[in-house]
């Protein structure tokens, strides 16, 4: 078993028993649904409420680094913190799913998934490419673009464009949909 596969089995085990909703987004999760490529590190939405983020943070306190007070501040400023495993070396990004329609939605069209050998929750293709999306416009990564192409090059007749168009105009990724939507039809 990789170090990956460990790790994500000893978080997503971490966050189940602490009672906290997630589900592994990024690049981990667009390898699931595309092409693979390397990552870094392990992006995950999370759902905590302040009893069970605490359980969670205590449960990294002697083989991994987590700052509750910084994972105290991301819950409630709707931001992100972070976990560090010893054993295996890699980090996750923990991002506290956002207060608003999309992310709710994006929550609750989330699936059950064999992911790296764990049994977990993913997000749907549709609010992959989405998130990637959106990432790619606030950020300008190409990385993020080529991510959202290959999700829908693997899984163009299964996708839900109504949704996708519905939710790009809300995010104002409309033309980056398009951008991917039109390099998978016509390879350009």
């Amino acid at each position: 078993m990789s170090g990956l596969a460990r790790f994500l089995g000893k978080l997503v085990g971490r966050l189940d028993s602490a009672g906290i909703p997630h589900m592994p987004t990024g690049s981990v999760a667009s390898t699931y649904f595309g092409e693979p490529r390397q990552t870094r590190d392990v992006d995950l939405v999370v759902d905590p409420d302040p009893a069970a983020l605490d359980r969670f943070a205590a449960a990294w306190k002697d083989d991994g680094y987590l700052d509750a007070s910084v994972a105290r501040e991301a819950l409630a400023a709707g931001g992100m913190f972070n976990v560090l495993d010893f054993e295996t070396g890699w980090k996750a990004d923990l991002i506290v799913r956002k207060k608003r329609a999309f992310s709710a939605s994006e929550f609750d069209r989330r699936r059950p998934a064999r992911l790296l050998g764990v049994d977990t929750w993913i997000a749907s293709p549709e609010d992959v490419i989405l998130s990637k999306l959106e990432w790619a416009g606030q950020s300008g990564s190409t990385r993020q673009l080529d991510d959202a192409t290959a999700v829908v090059r693997v899984t163009a007749g299964a996708l839900d464009l109504a949704y996708l168009e519905r939710w790009a105009r809300d995010l104002a990724v409309e033309g980056l949909l398009a951008r991917v939507l039109k390099e998978e039809v016509t390879g350009a």
